[in-house]
């Protein structure tokens, strides 16, 4: 099917703008998530092998994962593992809802596979994704494979008070994700960024832990369990590509005193390629985030660098330029334990989830090993 989607689908799908072309098919596949029989469709195609993966008492179907940004507000939440995924990143979301950056705001270079955003954190605010995500379970189509929360930084809140923000969002969405990623590394909201430095970051870390506890104590309590029952949820930060090895050491040195559970590695970048074709610099030069193949060597670079620094002890999920099992593999023998897809699976289609279980099942017996466990990190 990939071979008849780049063929035929692609190229009616690339005479329509980025972003439209992203609206109508998460329209569609919202339609589809509320039926068994419209998740089933998608599963006869799509569904991917079992390829299991356990980190943070989860258990991952396999190891590939949808990246936040592909549903931000969660209509198609229950579909997503019909598509062959082993677990979805849901958001970003902020506190307060907003409509993001001025259109145009998502371009393509088609001849590099790559794309470039500059969206801004649209989304609805996260009192609008709870509810979405509570009528989800009240319709029992919750998904069947792990769900993460990505957290941004409202446009309208000043730095200073970022760690409220997040923590609002947070404490909203708690009981309905099982994960969450802190995102201080998205280039498109005005000096986010900077929460990257050791001193801000550490602050919205303890501030969550605080709140992770006291929501795990909450919901103890309204059970009428044991506190101990109920487990804090995994908290990750998404770095950026653009960051140095020393910055990255700075980040890994809050992972125990803030209770890290591991890295989400990368986001986008803002450098462009050298070598960029002269047809599309006027492309290469819109401001925004750079994402797809040209990313692939420095995110797999950052997460060698993260996991020969921890020495394997801190799980990272590995995103960016992967569009094939190989590109997968070299993440995780680079040292991540699960991986990401979002600028692979438009140039790529919808079966890439799938292709890339089945071509990293090949590649464990090539090797001779027994578990995907096994290859993580083994050429760090």
């Amino acid at each position: 099917m990939g071979w008849l989607y780049k063929t035929f689908i692609r190229p009616v799908l690339f005479t329509r703008g980025s972003e439209e072309i992203h609206n109508q098919t998460l329209a569609a596949l919202a339609w589809m998530s509320r039926s068994d029989l419209g998740c089933e469709l998608a599963a006869s195609f799509c569904q991917a092998p079992e390829l299991p993966m356990e980190l943070w008492g989860l258990r991952f179907p396999n190891p590939v994962g949808l990246a936040a940004g592909m549903d931000k507000h969660a209509v198609a939440a229950p579909i997503w593992p019909s598509f062959g995924f082993g677990f979805s990143e849901l958001g970003g979301v902020t506190r307060h809802g907003q409509s993001g950056n001025p259109t145009p705001r998502m371009f393509r270079i088609p001849p590099d596979e790559a794309l470039i955003n500059r969206m801004g954190f649209n989304n609805p605010g996260a009192e609008a994704l709870a509810k979405t995500l509570q009528t989800w379970r009240d319709l029992r189509r919750w998904p069947v494979h792990p769900v993460g929360i990505n957290l941004g930084k409202s446009k309208v809140t000043p730095l200073e008070e970022a760690a409220d923000d997040y923590s609002f969002s947070f404490r909203t969405l708690w009981p309905l994700a099982d994960f969450f990623v802190v995102n201080v590394s998205s280039p498109n909201t005005p000096n986010l960024r900077r929460l990257q430095d050791a001193d801000s970051l550490r602050e919205i870390l303890m501030r969550l832990q605080s709140d992770n506890q006291a929501c795990a104590l909450a919901a103890g309590q309204q059970m009428g369990t044991d506190r101990r029952a109920i487990k804090s949820k995994p908290v990750l930060v998404k770095i950026a590509p653009d960051l140095t090895f020393g910055a990255l050491d700075d980040i890994l040195q809050l992972a125990e005193p803030c209770g890290l559970a591991g890295i989400v590695a990368t986001n986008t970048t803002l450098a462009r390629p050298e070598n960029a074709d002269s047809e599309w610099q006027k492309i290469y030069a819109e401001s925004g985030g750079l994402s797809g193949r040209p990313l692939r060597a420095r995110s797999t670079e950052i997460i060698r660098h993260l996991h020969r620094s921890t020495r394997g002890r801190l799980p990272i999920i590995g995103v960016g330029g992967i569009f094939s099992a190989k590109d997968a593999w070299e993440k995780i023998t680079a040292g991540a334990s699960l991986v990401q897809i979002y600028s692979g699976m438009v140039y790529e289609g919808p079966t890439l989830a799938r292709e890339i279980v089945v071509g990293l099942q090949q590649r464990l017996a090539d090797a001779g090993l027994n578990s995907l466990q096994q290859a993580v990190g083994i050429e760090s």
